[in-house]
């Protein structure tokens, strides 16, 4: 499985947030904007807390595997590469929700002055912080999940001739 790379996060994030911002003054122009729903933040907020707590759990689990702790529930991994493609898909969506709400919050910077639009640009800011708390999430549980072959990536050959 391929590493999440930060890289194309941040390239996804900047292409929908060019394209956002581009698509949000075309529609500003015509007197209205798509609003920000206030449940953004929340959803992935909580995509976050799922994120980290399994993570957490996978952490101290794989700890407890490798101290050999008797009775200690060893790590399917089967289930370990499920919660890693969780992980990098919650990344690259974030990465593209937090374009769109940072495109969008930044045409809404324009017309603080409204306070609807103020609420919403307030909406939006927490949604691209709540959007990087996802990424962060996942890249700290795919780190977690790394097998310790996977250290080594800077001589190929290691892995295989150990």
């Amino acid at each position: 499985m391929k590493e999440l790379r930060i890289r194309v996060l941040a390239g996804v994030f900047v292409v929908a947030g060019v394209l956002s911002w581009a698509g949000a003054r075309l529609w500003n122009s015509v007197g209205t904007l798509p609003s920000v729903p206030l449940a953004a933040p929340i959803v992935l907020a909580l995509i976050a807390v799922v994120l980290l707590a399994t993570a957490l759990s996978l952490r101290a689990r794989l700890k407890a595997q490798r101290d050999r702790v008797p009775g200690a529930k060893g790590v399917d991994p089967l289930m370990a590469a499920r919660a890693v493609v969780f992980g990098q898909a919650s990344a690259l969506v974030a990465a593209l929700v937090a374009g769109v709400y940072g495109g969008t919050g930044v045409v809404l910077l324009e017309s603080l002055d409204i306070p609807a639009r103020r609420d919403q640009a307030v909406y939006a800011g927490f949604a691209v912080l709540a959007a990087l708390g996802v990424i962060a999430a996942a890249i700290f549980l795919e780190r977690v999940c790394r097998l310790p072959e996977d250290e080594d990536d800077d001589h190929p050959g290691a892995a295989s001739a150990a």
